[in-house]
């Protein structure tokens, strides 16, 4: 479809796709006849309809990242079955093996569906007006304009972000009596695009408010999601692949200009850190906070603060979310594709050996360090307790393993065993182990199809602990798409590129550490308390910083943009990806790590390419850098 396409004045809005069930009275309206814009705009639910098929646009970071967008499947975090590829919405599977050009369909279509929500914002904020004796106050179509500038700059960031090179006209409305020539816009360098979307968030926030009160209105653009919106894309904008990047020297648009500046400025990380440093303060005075469950001692519980922080809503204290999307998502579709066949699931979505091999141990130091204590082969010899915590109610009587358990798994940190399914781990809602062996005369949960465990794991982070799909048994789980956990480690990493040495850099990537409960860094003396650093070294902290980004935010949808803008997805998404050996029967056959794929990512992949059928109708456009 075009990048800029008409539509019809007065289109029936369907917001049943908007999927903000927290919010539903308000904002999931539908119409089913054509209506004239003056009718629609004179009408409160029309209005609101209107306002509600702009969010629609929002992807969902659940089935969204999973299966639509495909953010997680991409990078090295979560990785389902092959076989998924032949049924409808795992089209990105291809990609990870290097099947992936410029004829490619991908689900998530933002090519077609963004450009769509931009002109009817455009519309909604030329139309829109109070109605008073319907409750529409000139303040609220304040906010409602407010919310249509965030929602555009929203847009054109993820277009940005994903395309690089993106047709620009912010506030165009495509006549209806058009000529085909005004269609065919060309692209306009991505500094432009991402500097309009810097002030146009800027002045949106300036506008909104930081929070709601009414539960109705949630999911609603506030002040808070501008500037995390904003502070994520100035990092981006900051990084690697597109600050100074000299594989992009003959990149330009029609008009001949660079699509992405060849020349490094040391600024964008300094403006990068003042937005994260900005969003954190105006959330903190808001009462935005990490959210933590504390023992009885007023410790902090690890393991239930970093799983409930998933799964608890802003009204139940959880005020980590920044940016929500409520509802949209299907709370059995993803827990059924990590629970074993034989318990109604449909078990092949797993997390690879990399990402097991992220994980500090327990000490908090990486399973590489000699003083981590790490052993890779063999097995425990007693029981291994963590009964001092909320969360040892619900695992396994206080064992986090069980005796028995292959070495490699034991004292990891908590947020490992609330992200990893490994063999002989706890089954809370069967009240078993895990049994990944196939065919071993047991009862098994790998029977070696396409629904089981193709890696020896399954994923564990955001599925709640005691759902059963049997029973048919789920947890409802608010849709984060921006959380405070992530912008303490933005802030970190922009600071550490900016300003090395900065004292703040410690202080929020220890905010994150002691949360999870590993040990936080210090410039003084390794001890049983911290870990030393030398917070001057830039290398060392920049890699200490990657690091925690890899753990804290698991399959959270970030991973593969991280490796696409530090330029490292060519090397960590390219050859074999290992696992456990799922075709053992036994611990000798089981225990070994194993490669059951083999991934190929080209140079051109950084980018989504233009689909060829926008290229073969549109002479201005120039196709992503070497997709040609």
């Amino acid at each position: 479809m075009q990048f800029i396409r008409k539509t019809i004045y007065g289109a029936v809005l369907l917001l049943s796709a908007f999927g903000f069930s927290a919010c539903s009275d308000y904002l999931d309206k539908e119409n089913s006849t054509e209506l004239d814009l003056e009718l629609v705009f004179n009408d409160k639910e029309r209005v609101e309809g209107w306002l509600g098929y702009i969010y629609s646009g929002i992807p969902d970071p659940y089935l969204g990242y999973l299966q639509r967008t495909g953010w997680d499947i991409l990078s090295d975090d979560i990785t389902p079955s092959e076989r998924y590829r032949q049924f409808s919405g795992w089209g990105v599977i291809p990609f990870i093996l290097g099947e992936w050009t410029t004829n490619s369909n991908w689900d998530a279509s933002f090519w077609s569906a963004f450009p769509q929500r931009i002109r009817e914002a455009n519309i909604f904020m030329q139309r829109v007006h109070a109605l008073s004796e319907q409750g529409i106050t000139p303040t609220e179509v304040d906010y409602m304009k407010a919310e249509c500038r965030f929602m555009k700059a929203y847009y054109y960031a993820l277009l940005a972000n994903t395309y690089g090179g993106i047709p620009f006209a912010p506030d165009e409305i495509t006549p209806t009596n058009f000529n085909l020539g005004d269609l065919m816009v060309g692209q306009t360098p991505y500094d432009k695009v991402i500097d309009w979307c810097d002030k146009e968030l800027l002045a949106a926030s300036r506008i909104l408010p930081a929070k709601y009160t009414e539960p109705r209105k949630y999911g609603r653009a506030t002040s808070v999601m501008c500037l995390a919106v904003r502070a994520r894309m100035l990092l981006y904008a900051a990084s690697p692949l597109v600050n100074g990047n000299p594989d992009y020297a003959n990149y330009k648009n029609a008009a001949g200009e660079n699509i992405f500046s060849t020349t490094y400025d040391a600024n964008k990380w300094k403006k990068a850190a003042q937005a994260c440093k900005e969003l954190i303060q105006t959330a903190e005075a808001n009462g935005y906070k990490l959210y933590e469950v504390t023992n009885a001692n007023g410790d902090i519980d690890p393991f239930m603060s970093y799983q409930d922080m998933m799964f608890k809503r802003f009204d139940e204290g959880n005020t980590e979310i920044l940016f929500p999307r409520p509802g949209g998502n299907d709370y059995g579709y993803y827990e059924a594709l990590a629970t074993p066949l034989r318990s109604s699931g449909n078990g092949g979505l797993g997390v690879t050996q990399s990402l097991v091999d992220a994980f500090f141990t327990e000490n908090g130091l990486p399973i590489t360090d000699p003083a981590s204590g790490y052993q890779e082969t063999g097995f425990s010899t007693a029981d291994e307790d963590r009964t001092d915590t909320k969360w040892g109610t619900v695992c396994n009587g206080g064992h986090i393993t069980r005796q028995g358990t292959y070495n490699m798994y034991c004292h990891r940190e908590p947020r490992f065993y609330i992200s990893v399914v490994f063999n002989k781990a706890y089954f809370y809602s069967e009240n078993r182990a895990y049994n990944m062996f196939r065919g071993d005369g047991t009862e098994t949960d790998n029977n070696g199809t396409h629904d089981a465990p193709q890696n020896g794991y399954f994923v564990k982070k955001k599925v709640w602990y005691a759902d059963n799909i049997k029973q048919g048994s789920k947890q409802y789980r608010p849709g984060i798409l921006y959380r405070l956990g992530e912008a303490y480690l933005n802030y970190a990493e922009a600071l550490n590129e900016s300003d090395p040495g900065n004292a703040d850099i410690l202080v929020y990537l220890n905010k994150i550490r002691e949360r999870a409960g590993v040990r936080p860094y210090t410039t003084g003396a390794t001890d049983n308390d911290h870990i030393h650093v030398d917070l001057s070294n830039q290398d060392e902290m920049r890699k200490l910083i990657h690091a925690e980004r890899r753990v804290e935010l698991n399959c959270e949808g970030l991973r593969y943009d991280d490796l696409r803008r530090w330029k490292e997805a060519e090397q960590t998404l390219t050859g074999p990806f290992y696992g456990m050996n799922a075709a053992g029967r036994d611990a000798n056959s089981f225990y070994r790590r194993t490669v059951y794929q083999t991934r190929l990512y080209k140079k051109a992949f950084y980018w989504f390419p233009i689909h060829q059928s926008e290229i073969d109708k549109n002479p201005n456009l120039r196709q992503a850098p070497y997709w040609e």
